[in-house]
């Protein structure tokens, strides 16, 4: 059965506050941030002794840590600012299995000066995906070499977005320290938004055997084409819900084909976490029902 989880970056309080409303609201996995109310967790005092803090509350919680969030721009345009969101993203993958998981995920970026999430025209260039390829393989070695694993997940407006840059990608960085965050939202602009069944399936065909953990959001046509962020006590990573053409809202709220999309990813991995985002708390129990409901559908 594929379970289902929640990042705990939805839940603004401290260590134990956090897991105790998890728990609360039936959750039986997480995806960590390191954003406990009760706890400085800058990455320059980051330390084992508080990774296995965080870990064993949470085994005494039965609520495993399956994967942890390192989002950031590991292209930013400005190099003083990459160097300081790589350390932070390397320090995750040296601490990942003191924190009880070998995953951390992070977008790839975007050449963007006012925005991780806004595109930019360098994006789409050779240049742009050569240095990206080769950020990504040093994050591969690295994560490798500390017994973790980065999982890369795409976003339309980042240089690696599209299904056809990721399998570029996959090709050129064959290395087991690479795996994929599935979020199939991710991949929708004007263009295919009106495709999503045909979209889900290249998807996967093409994917499928790349991935490790699951998101569940969802995807709508926009009508406000600018940047969208949300009002909740959270990390940009949690606030936004989209840019340009297409909104990203929380599961159940948009038109993604849910019963096709854990069809195929309970085909390919019956165990595998899903990972519900792009919510406020007053949401999360409506989301969960969503989710579940639609596992209980098709069996999942």
């Amino acid at each position: 059965m594929i379970s289902v989880g929640i990042f705990n970056g939805y839940y603004p309080y401290s260590l134990e506050e956090s897991i105790s409303r998890m728990k609360r609201d039936g959750f039986s996995c997480v995806q960590l941030d390191l954003s406990f109310k009760d706890m400085d967790l800058a990455y320059e005092s980051l330390t084992k002794e508080k990774c296995h803090r965080i870990r064993d509350a949470f085994r005494d919680a039965n609520l495993p840590i399956v994967c942890i969030s390192g989002y950031t721009n590991i292209i930013h345009p400005d190099p003083k600012k990459r160097e300081q969101n790589l350390f932070g993203l390397q320090t995750l993958l040296k601490f990942a299995r003191d924190l009880g998981t070998p995953y951390v995920i992070s977008e790839t970026g975007t050449y963007n000066t006012e925005s991780d999430w806004v595109w930019d025209p360098k994006n789409g260039s050779e240049e742009a995906y050569e240095e990206t390829c080769r950020q990504i393989e040093a994050l591969a070695k690295f994560a490798y070499d500390h017994g973790s694993v980065f999982l890369v997940e795409n976003y339309v407006n980042n240089v690696i977005g599209s299904v056809d840059a990721l399998t570029r990608l996959f090709s050129d960085v064959n290395h087991p320290g690479l795996g994929l965050l599935m979020d199939p939202t991710n991949y929708f602009t004007d263009s295919n938004i009106g495709h999503v069944d045909e979209t889900l399936n290249r998807i996967f065909h093409t994917l499928g055997d790349k991935i490790k953990i699951a998101h569940a959001k969802d995807c709508k046509p926009a009508e406000d084409l600018s940047e969208k962020h949300a009002e909740i006590d959270a990390v940009e990573s949690h606030t936004f819900r989209g840019a340009g053409a297409v909104e990203l809202p929380a599961p159940g709220l948009g038109i993604l084909n849910y019963d096709l999309y854990l069809q195929k990813l309970s085909k390919l991995h019956p165990n595998i976490p899903i990972i519900i985002e792009h919510l406020d708390e007053q949401d999360i129990p409506r989301a969960k029902k969503f989710l579940d409901d639609k596992l209980k559908a098709i069996g999942g």
